[in-house]
C-alpha cells in the first residue's frame, strides 16, 4: 500500500516527517474494499515526498532503488509499490496517479500500471497531491491481475477469463505529434510496439500537460500552504522548492486551467470518436541514474500528464524488451475500463508470443 493510503493500526506518512506520527483507527475507502475480497495489506512503501515526483527519491527514507539496477531510479511518484511487485513481494500494489505517477515507475520497473478514469476508486483516507485530479489504482504483474485488483479497490467488475484478442481486431492509433525525442531503448521498443499503427490528430499535448500541471501546482500549493509557512524545514530541499513554485500560481490563472480542461475534454472525447485506443510510450527514456535523475525529469512525464487532465483511463504495459524495462500507454476511452482491458490484453498477449 503507498503510504500515503490510510491502514488502520499504521502510521501514514505520505514520504514525509509531517504528518501525525499516531497509527490510523479506520482504514481509507479504497482499503476497507479490498478487505470485503479477503485482501491482506502487507505493508506500506516508500514514495517520493507527498507524492510530488516522478522519481521517488527520498530524503526523509532513502531513495526507492529500480529492482533492475539499483543504481538507478524506480520512477515515481508510486515508486515503492512498483518494486513490490517487480520484486515479487505481493500479488498487486496500490498506487496513485496525478500526473503519470503509477505509469512511470510502473514502466521502468517492468510492470503494469493501470490508472483509471478519474473518480473510479475512493480517494477517502488517501493524502492528496490534488484533489481534482488524483486517481488511484492498482500495479501488477500483469494485466489480467491489474483489473482484478481494480475491481477489488472498488472499481468495475473484471471480464478477463477469456482469452485475449488480437490487436488487429481493435482500431488504435497513435497521437500526431505527441512525440518527443526517444532516446535508445525506449525508441526501439517503441518501433516495434507501433509499427503499422495509423498516426491521429489530437488535441495538443502540451497544452493538456501545461492545463493539468497548473491545476496540480494550484491545488498543491493550497494543501501544503500552512505547513510550508511554519514548518519549512521539515521538507526536504527538491519538495520545498517546486512548492515555492507552485504558489506562484494565481487563482485566476487556476479558475483558467479547470475551464480549459472542460473544454480540452471534450475536443478529446471528440478526437478519439471510431477509435478504441490510442498508443504512446509511457515516458521517454529507461530509468536513468540516480545522479541524472534530476536532470532528466521532463523526460519521465512528457507522455503521462495529458491523460489526467482529461480523466482517460490508461495501462501502461511492459514492453518486450532485453535490457531495461519499457513502458507502452494503452489510453481508451472514460469510463469504459473493460474496453481498455481488451486492448491492452490483446497487446500483452501478441507480444508475449
Amino acid at each position: 500500500m503507498k503510504d500515503l493510503v490510510d491502514v488502520r493500526g499504521t502510521v501514514t506518512t505520505a514520504g514525509g516527517i509531517i504528518m501525525p506520527p499516531e497509527p490510523m483507527t479506520e482504514d481509507a475507502g479504497l482499503v476497507h474494499a479490498m478487505r470485503t475480497h479477503g485482501c491482506v495489506v502487507l505493508g506500506k512503501t516508500n514514495l517520493h515526498e507527498f507524492a510530488f515526483g516522478v522519481t521517488s527519491r527520498n530524503p526523509h527514507y532513502g531513495d526507492v532503488l529500480n529492482p533492475h539496477d539499483p543504481t538507478r531510479v524506480a520512477g515515481g511518484s508510486s515508486g515503492g509499490s512498483a518494486v513490490a511487485v517487480a520484486a515479487g513481494m505481493c500479488d498487486w500494489a496500490v498506487g496513485s496517479d496525478t500526473g503519470g505517477s503509477i505509469r512511470i515507475p510502473a514502466a521502468l520497473c517492468g510492470v503494469v500500471g493501470f490508472k483509471p478514469t478519474y473518480g473510479t476508486i475512493s480517494t477517502m483516507g488517501v493524502v492528496p497531491l490534488a484533489r481534482s485530479l488524483d486517481t488511484m489504482g492498482p500495479l501488477a504483474p500483469d494485466v489480467a491481475t491489474a483489473a482484478r485488483a481494480l475491481e477489488m479497490m472498488g472499481g468495475p467488475p473484471a471480464a478477463v477469463d477469456g482469452p485475449a484478442r488480437r490487436p488487429g481486431e481493435f482500431r488504435v492509433g497513435v497521437p500526431s505529434g505527441w512525440l518527443v525525442d526517444l532516446h535508445d531503448g525506449v525508441a526501439q521498443a517503441w518501433a516495434k510496439a507501433s509499427a503499422g499503427l495509423p498516426e491521429v490528430e489530437m488535441p495538443d499535448r502540451r497544452l493538456l500537460a501545461k492545463c493539468g500541471l497548473t491545476i496540480l501546482n494550484a491545488e498543491a500549493a493550497s494543501f501544503h500552504r500552512n505547513w510550508l509557512a511554519t514548518v519549512p524545514e521539515k521538507y526536504g530541499p527538491d519538495l520545498r522548492a517546486r512548492l515555492a513554485l507552485a504558489a506562484e500560481v494565481s487563482d485566476d490563472e487556476y479558475q483558467q486551467a479547470l475551464a480549459d480542461r472542460e473544454t480540452l475534454k471534450a475536443e478529446m472525447a471528440q478526437a478519439m470518436e471510431g477509435w478504441d485506443a490510442l498508443l504512446l510510450p509511457a515516458t521517454a527514456i529507461v530509468a536513468p541514474t540516480l545522479e541524472q535523475a534530476s536532470d532528466v525529469r521532463n523526460l519521465l512525464d512528457p507522455f503521462t500528464r495529458a491523460f489526467n487532465t482529461t480523466g482517460q483511463p490508461v495501462i501502461s504495459l511492459p514492453a518486450p524488451v532485453d535490457g531495461l524495462p519499457v513502458g507502452i500507454q494503452v489510453a481508451g476511452h472514460s469510463g469504459r475500463e473493460a474496453d481498455l482491458v481488451d486492448v491492452a490484453r490483446a497487446f500483452e498477449a501478441s507480444w508475449a508470443s
